[in-house]
C-alpha cells in the first residue's frame, strides 16, 4: 500500500487530499481539506501557515509519496507570483519530511480523473466522488488535491506495468 498527498497550492486556500494505493490500483480516500489562509493579513504568515497545516497534515497521516499541481502563467503576473510562493512553501514542508515530489500539469489531472484536459471543476468534483465513494460535495480545492494524488496513483501504477521511469516517460511526449 502507498499513500500518497496530492496539494493543490493556492495563496488564499490550499487544498490537501491523500489516498491510498494497493498493488493492483485499487484506491481508497484516506483524508482530505482545504488550509484556508486568506485571514492573514501579511503574506508571509499566509506561507508560513501553509508550510505548518502541510506538515501536521503529513505527521497525522504519514503519506510516502506527494504529487503536487505544476505551476501555470496566470494572466495577472502578482498572482501567478503569489501562487509560486504558495507552492514553494507546501513543497518546503513535503519535502523536510524527506519525501519525493511528483509535478502534475492541470490538464494531465484533468485527463487522468476526467477523461478530459478541458474539464471544469464541477466534473473533477464529481468524478473524485464517484472515484473514491465520497457522499456528500467535496470542497473544490480538496477535490482538485485528491484529484492530483489519484493521477499520480494512476500514472506511477501504469509506469510500474510497463517498467518506465517517469522521466523517460515524460520525454516521450
Amino acid at each position: 500500500m502507498i499513500r500518497i498527498i496530492g496539494i493543490d497550492p493556492g495563496s488564499q486556500r490550499t487544498g490537501i487530499g491523500i489516498v491510498d494505493v494497493d498493488a493492483a490500483g485499487k484506491l481508497s480516500h484516506v483524508f482530505h481539506a482545504a488550509l484556508v489562509v486568506a485571514g492573514e493579513e501579511d503574506f508571509t504568515l499566509r506561507l508560513k501557515r501553509i508550510f505548518e497545516g502541510v506538515d501536521d497534515i503529513i505527521s497525522t497521516h504519514r503519506p510516502v509519496e506527494c504529487s503536487i499541481e505544476r505551476v501555470f502563467m496566470a494572466r495577472n503576473p502578482d498572482s501567478a507570483l503569489k501562487l509560486g510562493q504558495a507552492r514553494g512553501a507546501a513543497i518546503c514542508a513535503v519535502v523536510n519530511r524527506g519525501i519525493s515530489v511528483h509535478e502534475y500539469a492541470a490538464t494531465e489531472v484533468k485527463k487522468a480523473v476526467v477523461g478530459g484536459g478541458r474539464s471544469d471543476k464541477t466534473q473533477v468534483q464529481h468524478m473524485i466522488g464517484v472515484l473514491l465513494g465520497l457522499k456528500g460535495p467535496i470542497q473544490a480545492d480538496a477535490a482538485d488535491a485528491l484529484a492530483i494524488a489519484v493521477a499520480h496513483a494512476h500514472t506511477r501504477s501504469s509506469l510500474e506495468r510497463v517498467g518506465i521511469p517517469r522521466m523517460a516517460w515524460r520525454r516521450r511526449r
